[in-house]
Order: structure tokens, then C-alpha cells, then sequence
């Protein structure tokens, strides 16, 4: 969300930094048409105020002094005036609706370092911000070598009789499975793993959050408007309520319409949530299997900064996802989203990729983006800077799945199977799995 004041002081630097984003045609001159409307209305209005209050005082002065005739001309004034107000007003408020709804759906303005480019073909590898590719290499797990032909994760499952399409079809249609025993406990000890190595090693709080959210939430992580098509809705009284695409949603707007003391910060929490897309525009797309589901679990990690410390945070959560990935022992590499494929509220983002054997190619299991101010405006989320006299200043959000369970089950599935139908459990699952080495096979 952008200040129009910032607009206007800023109208080339906005115009060349949208230009960079894939889609948006709004212009500076656009925004500052519809507030020099604004503007106009609400002098107008300011000034029908301000007469009618000097009247009024007219109207005293003239009855004190026992002049009905000025009195009366005066109060004709005051009452046609009365008449124009509330049309002012309402003015006011439609234009003021207009100018949110245009900034509403201007996407992020990204970090000069994004690369340029139209789509995920022309995203980046990335190394780490001092790294190589030698460096990335001694952290991340090689691929996985085999002596047969490896499944797809589904074909895995199914042959287990452990993954069941055909019933998830037959109790809520297309996009869903039924996970059942082993397989079902395997994506179960996934995300209490992740949930433990995020609270105890990375310092995150966890949280249980609703999984339902009003509009204003919505908002808030810029679902709403843009992205409405892509949620699960609910009536709830005389409104509604949606269902999470994310945790992120819930998490971030914990900090909303509230002003925080700078020393609260960093605050970072995580949660393990069910989340609901209805995948709008995926038609055709993923359609075998796990990878594209209308629900799913996913371990989300959300931190809110101050400005100054927001891309140092933004490392450290990408180095925090890297390693559920690493523990795993996992093969995956990270790529810098280009300006094509950077997210609608992202500044910048960071993609974790995890090889899966099966379809031999890449695939994401996590995103790591920094928002900048753009949430917290939406929010009003704000902290106060310590020792500071000025004004409260707004928060920086940053967000990331840390990681993707149904992925990561995807993942293990792939990447830890024998040619004889089972699937090994890497070894930091296993006291999740009471000690079973592996699984399948039966």
C-alpha cells in the first residue's frame, strides 16, 4: 500500500519502479488525477465548514444586537450551507474509496537487485549473499543416486496403498487425498519437526492461530483484492469469514493497528496450520498427485522489524528454511525470483527448490519475501523508535514457509525410496516415528 503524499513527491521514481512490474500499467499521473479531485472536494467542503461556523457566530451577533432581517438572511445562509455539507461529505468519502481502491491493487515497488525478467524462467540462483556456488555446495545435501528408474511421489504412495485419490475425490472432488498409517504419520512428524527446530534452535514463538479471518485481515497481507478468487469463504453473521491460504495471514496481522516499543522487535513467530487455496487459474496445471492442492499443511515463519535490520532478517529466515532442507538431507538450490515472478506484496523474494527425482527437475518448497512498509500500511502496524520523540514509525514484515509439508512429503517420498517399494525415514524423522527406519513395502 503507498502514501499518495509519497507519490507525488516521488512521481518519477514510482513510475520507473512500477514500469518493473510484471502487469502494472498505473502511472503516477493516474493516482494524482484522482487526489487533485480529492483535494478539490475536500477544499470545498473545508470551506462550506468554515463559513457556515463564521455565520453562525454572524447569526448570534445580529440577534444580540436585535436585527431579525440580517439575522434571518444570515440563517437562510447557514441552512443552504447545512444542505451542501452532507453532500461534501459523502463526495469525500467516495473519492476517498476511489484513491484506496486504485493504490489497493498496485503491487509492490522490488528492491533495485531483482532480477529483470517476465516470468520464473528468468529467475536467478542464488548463493547466499557473500556465497558461491562451492559454498552452497559443502551446505546442500548432493542428489540422490539410483540403480532403477525412480516413482513420482503418488506412485509411491499408491503402490503403499498409503496415499488414496480416489476417495478424496469421492468426499470433497478433485485436489485432495487421504494420507493413511505410515505415510499419513511420516507428513505428521514433518511438520513436528519443523515446528521444534524453528521454537528451539531459530528462536521463532509458536503460535496456534485462527484459521479463519475477516476481510480486514485479508487486506492487511494484501489477499484482498487482488487475490479473492483464490480463497475459500464462509458467511459468518452479516459478513463473512475466509479460510487461511497461509499462516502468514493470521500471524502478520497480530501486529495490526498497534504500536510496538522498538525493543519488541524482532518478533518472530511460526505456526503449523492447515491452509485453503482454491487454486483460480491452475486449471490442467499438477493435476497427478500432491503437488497443487486445495488443502494442505505448511510450517509458515513470520518476522516483524524495524526497517534498518529487515534485510538482515531476511538472510536469516532464508538460512532458517535452508536448514529444514539440510537436516533432511535433501538436494535443492535457491533462486532469486525475477521482477516477472516476485510476489504481489514482495520486495524481494527467495524460492527454495527441492529436487525431486521422480519428475527429475526442481520444485518449490518454500518462498522467503521481504514486504518492506507495504503490509504495515495496510495494517497500520507501527513500532516506536526507543529514545525516540518522534512519530511512531511503520514495521517492516517479512514472511517464509519454513517449509511446505505436503511438498517436503513429496520430497522424502522421492528422494528416500528403494527399488523394493519402501521408503527410507531420514534419520532426524525417526524419533518422530517411533524409531521406524522405514516404511512401505508391506
Amino acid at each position: 500500500m503507498f502514501d499518495i503524499k509519497w507519490i507525488r513527491a516521488n512521481a518519477d521514481v514510482f513510475d520507473a519502479a512500477v514500469s518493473r512490474r510484471k502487469g502494472a500499467s498505473v502511472r503516477s499521473s493516474d493516482l494524482l488525477a484522482i487526489d487533485d479531485r480529492r483535494r478539490e472536494i475536500i477544499g470545498r467542503l473545508n470551506d462550506a465548514q468554515e463559513q457556515r461556523n463564521a455565520l453562525s457566530k454572524q447569526i448570534g451577533q445580529a440577534k444580540a444586537q436585535k436585527d431579525d432581517a440580517k439575522a434571518a438572511e444570515l440563517m437562510a445562509e447557514v441552512a443552504r450551507l447545512k444542505e451542501f455539507i452532507p453532500q461534501g461529505e459523502a463526495d469525500q468519502r467516495a473519492i476517498d474509496a476511489e484513491l484506496q481502491a486504485s493504490l489497493s491493487v498496485i503491487p509492490n515497488l522490488v528492491f533495485d537487485d531483482v532480477p529483470e525478467g517476465s516470468d520464473e524462467t528468468d529467475n536467478v540462483e542464488y548463493f547466499g549473499r557473500n556465497g558461491t556456488p562451492e559454498t552452497a555446495a559443502i551446505q546442500r545435501a548432493p542428489k540422490p543416486s539410483f540403480g532403477f528408474a525412480p516413482k513420482e511421489h503418488y506412485e509411491v504412495g499408491v503402490a503403499a496403498r498409503l496415499m488414496d485419490f480416489e476417495t478424496a475425490a469421492k468426499l470433497s472432488g478433485s485436489r485432495f487425498v487421504v494420507l493413511k498409517g505410515e505415510v499419513a504419520r511420516l507428513e505428521r512428524a514433518l511438520g513436528q519437526f519443523m515446528l521444534d527446530l524453528h521454537t528451539t534452535e531459530h528462536g521463532y514463538l509458536e503460535v496456534q492461530p485462527p484459521l479463519l479471518v475477516k476481510d480486514d485481515a485479508l487486506f492487511g497481507t494484501n489477499q484482498l483484492p487482488k487475490f479473492e478468487e483464490d480463497l475459500f469463504f464462509t458467511p459468518h453473521g452479516e459478513g463473512r469469514l475466509a479460510l487461511i491460504p497461509t499462516a502468514e495471514v493470521p500471524l502478520t496481522n497480530m501486529v495490526r493497528e498497534s504500536i510496538l516499543a522498538e525493543e519488541e522487535l524482532p518478533l518472530r513467530m511460526t505456526a503449523l496450520t492447515p491452509c485453503f487455496r482454491s487454486e483460480a487459474g491452475s486449471a490442467g496445471r499438477d493435476t497427478r498427485g500432491m503437488l497443487r492442492q486445495h488443502q494442505f499443511n505448511k510450517v509458515e515463519m513470520v518476522s516483524i522489524t524495524t526497517p534498518e535490520t529487515a534485510a538482515d532478517e531476511h538472510e536469516r529466515m532464508l538460512t532458517c528454511a535452508e536448514a529444514v532442507l539440510q537436516k533432511l538431507g535433501l538436494h535443492y538450490r535457491v533462486m532469486h525470483l525475477c521482477t516477472g515472478d516476485t510476489g504481489f506484496g514482495a520486495r524481494r523474494t527467495y524460492d527454495l527448490e527441492v529436487w525431486l527425482p521422480g519428475q527429475d527437475t526442481y520444485r518449490e518448497i518454500s518462498s522467503v519475501s521481504v514486504c518492506g512498509d507495504f503490509q504495515a500500511r495496510r495494517m497500520e502496524a507501527r513500532y516506536r523508535p526507543a529514545g525516540d520523540k518522534q512519530a511512531p514509525r511503520y514495521v517492516h514484515t517479512l514472511n517464509g514457509s519454513g517449509t511446505a509439508v505436503g511438498r517436503c512429503l513429496i520430497a522424502v517420498l522421492e528422494n528416500y525410496q528403494q527399488e523394493d517399494g519402501t521408503v527410507l525415514v531420514p534419520d532426524v524423522l525417526q524419533p518422530y516415528m517411533g524409531g521406524l527406519k522405514s516404511i512401505g513395502g508391506h
